[in-house]
C-alpha cells in the first residue's frame, strides 16, 4: 500500500474550464466542498484530494487507471500516489491560485476548447508557470465533446501558438472528456512520465499551510474533543508523531484590532500524520499531510492558520511585518508600464498566504515593503506580487527574499 503520495500535482485554468471537473476524474473526489463553492459553482477556497495510479497488465497503449478494478475486473498494481490541489481560475481569486503553486512539484494547465485560446486567466496562470519555474507541465484540452474533432483539432493550433517561446512550449497537450472519462489514461501516462523532485529530508522541517480546521462536530463533549487539524505540503525536512513543533507568526495578542498586531508563536505537539485516509508515524516532502495536534481547535477553524508555516520548536525564521524583495517583472502588454511609486499598495503571494504590502522604499529592482499583516517567510520560497491597475489586482512580477 502507498501510504503518501510522491508528488503535488496543481490545477491551473481559466475560470469554468474543467478543473474541478478533471481533479474528479483523476480522484473520484469532488474538491469543490467549501459551502460559498457550491453557492457560486466555482471554486473559492484550495481543494485537494488524494488518489493512487494503479497499472493494469495487458491493458494496451496506456495502462494506468484511478479505479480499483481493471477493466476486465482484474486488481491492478500501485504505481504511484500523488495528491491533486485545486487552484480557482477566477481573476479575482488569482491570490489563492498563486499560494497553490507555491507547493506544487507539477502543474495540469488547464484549457478548455470551448473557448478561445488564451482567455484573461489562461494567459495569467502561464506568467505565473513562468515566473514561479514551474517546469513540469502537462496541458489538459477540455470539453472536446462540446466542439467537436475539426474545431478541436484547431483549438489545439490556438494552444500551441499560444505557448510558442515560453518555458513550456514544448508541453504535451493532452486532449480528455473529464465527465465522461475518456482519454484520462493518456493522461495518467503523462503524470507518470514526471519525475519525482529530489528530497531534502536532513534538513530543519518545514511544512506551508494550505488549510486549517476545527474537526470536532457540534455538541461533542469536552472530554471527546481533538486539537486543531493543519493541512499542507512539507517544503524539507521530515515530521514524527510526538515532535514538538512551532507555528508561525502565530497568534495575534493585540486584543484591539486598531492596535499594532503583536504575534506570538503557536507551540504544540503532533498527535497524528496522515494523507488522504492512511495514518503515518512520519512524514517527508511530496503530497499534501494534515496534522493533528494538542492546539486549541479553535485556533485552526474556518482556515484560520492559512499561510503560516510549520518547523520544529525554535527553527523557523522570526515574524516580521516588512521585507525586502528582489523583484522581477513580468513582460505584460496588458497592464501599463510604470515605475513603482512610495506608498504604492501591492498583493503579494507569500508561500500560502497572501497579504497586502506598501512600498516604503525603491531601489533599482530592490523593494523595501511594509506589511498589513505579521508573516513568516522562508528564504527559499519566490513571492508573487499583484499591483492594483484600473481597480483590479494583475500580477506584475516575482521576487525573492533580500
Amino acid at each position: 500500500m502507498l501510504k503518501q503520495s510522491e508528488l503535488n500535482i496543481g490545477t491551473l485554468g481559466h475560470v469554468d474550464h474543467g478543473k474541478t471537473t478533471l481533479t474528479a476524474a483523476l480522484t473520484h473526489q469532488w474538491t469543490d466542498k467549501h459551502s460559498e463553492s457550491v453557492k457560486r459553482s466555482m471554486t473559492i477556497k484550495l481543494g485537494y484530494a488524494d488518489t493512487i495510479i494503479r497499472r493494469c497488465k495487458d491493458a494496451g497503449l496506456y495502462p494506468f487507471t484511478t479505479d480499483a478494478k481493471c477493466p476486465g475486473g482484474a486488481t491492478p498494481e500501485e504505481v504511484r500516489r500523488i495528491s491533486l490541489l485545486d487552484s480557482p481560475g477566477h481573476e479575482t481569486l488569482m491570490a489563492t491560485a498563486i499560494a497553490g503553486s507555491n507547493i506544487i512539484d507539477a502543474a495540469l494547465f488547464v484549457i478548455s476548447a470551448a473557448e478561445p485560446a488564451p482567455m484573461p486567466q489562461t494567459r495569467e496562470h502561464l506568467m505565473l508557470i513562468n515566473a514561479l519555474g514551474i517546469n513540469n507541465v502537462i496541458i489538459v484540452q477540455t470539453k472536446i465533446d462540446v466542439v467537436g474533432k475539426e474545431r478541436a483539432k484547431k483549438h489545439y493550433d490556438q494552444i500551441r501558438n499560444f505557448i510558442k517561446g515560453s518555458k513550456i512550449e514544448n508541453a504535451p497537450i493532452v486532449p480528455v472528456m473529464a465527465n465522461k472519462n475518456i482519454n484520462v489514461d493518456a493522461l495518467l501516462d503523462e503524470i507518470m512520465k514526471i519525475k519525482v523532485p529530489e528530497r531534502d529530508v536532513s534538513a530543519d522541517p518545514i511544512l506551508y499551510v494550505a488549510r486549517s480546521f476545527d474537526v470536532n462536530k457540534p455538541g461533542t463533549s469536552i472530554k471527546k474533543l481533538v486539537g486543531g487539524v493543519i493541512g499542507g505540503s512539507i517544503i524539507r525536512g521530515k515530521f514524527k508523531v510526538g515532535d514538538e513543533i512551532e507555528i508561525r507568526p502565530g497568534i495575534n495578542m493585540a486584543k484591539d484590532k486598531s492596535k499594532k498586531e503583536t504575534f506570538e508563536p503557536i507551540v504544540t505537539r503532533i498527535e497524528s500524520l496522515s494523507a488522504g485516509s492512511e495514518e503515518l508515524d512520519e512524514a517527508i516532502p511530496g503530497g499534501l499531510i494534515a496534522v493533528g495536534t494538542s492546539m486549541d481547535p479553535s485556533l485552526t477553524k474556518a482556515d484560520g492558520l492559512v499561510g503560516q508555516i510549520v518547523g520544529h520548536k525554535d527553527k523557523l525564521p522570526q515574524s516580521t511585518n516588512s521585507i525586502t524583495i528582489n523583484y522581477n517583472s513580468l513582460n505584460r502588454d496588458d497592464i501599463p508600464k510604470q515605475s513603482f511609486r512610495p506608498d504604492e499598495l501591492v498583493l503579494l503571494g507569500i508561500g500560502t498566504g497572501t497579504v497586502v504590502g506598501y512600498i516604503t522604499k525603491i531601489k533599482k529592482n530592490k523593494l523595501e515593503i511594509g506589511l498589513k499583516h505579521t508573516i513568516c517567510a522562508d528564504k527559499s520560497e519566490k513571492i508573487s506580487v499583484l499591483r492594483n491597475f484600473s481597480q483590479r489586482w494583475k500580477l506584475s512580477g516575482y521576487g525573492t527574499l533580500a
